[in-house]
């Protein structure tokens, strides 16, 4: 038996190298929980964050990224019949054709042709990977949103948000992992659910944003509380909910979470929201301070900021409440699309060449789209209806292809024709991009395995 009593000095002097493992492997594994998250895969993918601008309503691809001269030569005409047949809700079965009042040019060393709405972000067109013919499988709004979010037509199920903040977990520990800026116009049809963590515990839902005003009440600490009081109430919470917790109560273990969480959001996010840190001159890039940008222009940059202390998936969406104030131009496709690119045009150029700049670009993966497109006939002659069997996205950064434009619709933007790719297939794309597999991406539910993909998407090959 090993009897030789060790000094304290030689104890120190001998453990230290113990004591530093001790505290690498700490950090080691705190570093881990940032690419790790319930033991999937580390990550390993160019794009770090997400930031989706969620055009909500229906964008028309016809007035955005496709240009159909065809459909302007025809304008005014019942549809040829060789382009085949399409379900509506609103256009009328004499319906005409109706032809598009933007013109399209060439921008770029890639030549990618964009609509007269968006002359700010055509100077980014080298940055774009167009897809041309994405398509979902419904054309009402609520089952369109839950699809485009979370791959299925009904609640319940969780957003692309919660999937991505599951899989790799959160960057930060001072703010949340998943936000959502809604428009200040409203909810929209498919409501809070559709941004929402489904059955995946309750850690990854969305942080829902203030559309107005302070993103987030109660920031500061009251002035009588001192940040030492403040801990030591945080502490006593959550030893009392420690005591009355059952095993796997995820709701709340959540809860516990989000004190701390809280906690620490008062220590950095008041920074973080201050929009007054930044130079005039990005405030201008994003349009803030001025008419029609400023909302969207402000939530575009708080989305930079955030994303930039680790945040990992960020919504910004554009429309909200009743169907005019959405992209949902059913009685007017002009006044409608002006307005709406006009208030969001200059904040996504913004954004991306502030990302870009600022070295950022390579690292977050930018989404731009809605839930579906809109009709080539004419809907109560200036409008255009809902419209989901061929549209237009694009992505931008995180490892993605500049420059590009995938896919095709018909001559009149009817139907996907060439390269079509589901929703299924942009969330396999970017679950790839930020070095996720969708099989590896489950969580059991119900006796099964469940995914983001519901049936195995295909990366789109073109753009990565």
């Amino acid at each position: 038996m090993w009897t030789h009593r060790l000094a304290r000095r030689n104890f120190l002097k001998n453990a230290c190298c113990g004591m530093g493992t001790l505290a690498l492997t700490a950090m080691l594994q705190q570093e881990q929980a940032v690419g790790s998250a319930h033991g999937k895969s580390a990550f390993k993918g160019p794009a770090k964050n997400v930031i989706f601008l969620f055009m909500a309503g229906g964008p028309s691809h016809i007035e955005t990224f496709d240009p159909k001269p065809l459909l302007n030569k025809l304008h005014g005409q019942k549809r040829p019949v060789e382009f085949g047949e399409a379900k509506y809700q609103f256009v009328a079965a004499d319906a005409k054709l109706l032809g598009s009042h933007v013109t399209y040019q060439p921008y770029g060393n890639s030549g990618i042709e964009v609509s007269s709405l968006f002359p700010e972000t055509a100077k980014c067109a080298d940055d774009l990977a167009v897809i041309r013919s994405c398509y979902g499988d419904v054309v009402v709004h609520s089952a369109a949103q839950y699809e485009l979010f979370s791959g299925r037509i009904v609640p319940g199920f969780p957003s692309m948000g919660s999937w991505v903040l599951y899989g790799l977990g959160s960057e930060s520990d001072s703010l949340p992992g998943y936000v959502v800026m809604p428009d200040p116009d409203g909810a929209l049809e498919a409501g809070q659910p559709m941004y929402m963590n489904g059955f995946l515990p309750a850690a990854h839902q969305p942080t829902m944003l203030r559309a107005a005003g302070k993103p987030i009440l109660n920031l500061e600490l009251p002035s009588q509380i001192s940040t030492r009081e403040r801990r030591k109430t945080i502490e006593l919470i959550e030893r009392l909910n420690e005591a009355a917790r059952a095993e796997e109560d995820n709701e709340l273990e959540a809860r516990i979470d989000s004190y701390e969480l809280a906690f620490n959001m008062q220590q950095e996010a008041p920074g973080v929201f201050d929009l007054s840190q930044e130079t005039q001159e990005t405030l201008d890039l994003y349009g803030v301070g001025r008419e029609p940008t400023h909302d969207y222009g402000r939530r575009c940059l708080l989305a930079r900021r955030m994303i930039e202390r680790g945040v990992r998936f960020a919504v910004v969406v554009s429309g909200g409440g009743p169907g005019n104030k959405q992209w949902d131009a059913h009685s007017d496709i002009v006044e409608n699309h002006d307005r709406m690119a006009a208030e969001t045009d200059r904040p996504v150029a913004g954004l991306l060449q502030d990302l870009k700049r600022r070295g950022m670009l390579d690292s977050t993966l930018v989404l731009w789209g809605g839930e579906f497109g809109r009709s080539p006939e004419a809907q109560s002659s200036k409008g255009r209806d809902h419209h989901n069997l061929g549209f237009t996205m694009w992505m931008a950064g995180g490892g993605i292809r500049g420059g590009t434009i995938v896919g095709a619709t018909d001559e009149i933007g009817l139907r996907a024709i060439e390269q079509p790719y589901h929703f299924r297939d942009i969330h396999t794309t970017i679950l790839h991009q930020l070095g996720i597999g969708q099989d590896e991406l489950t969580y059991p539910h119900l006796g099964r395995e469940e995914r983001l993909t519901q049936i195995h998407g295909k990366v789109i090959k073109e753009i990565v």
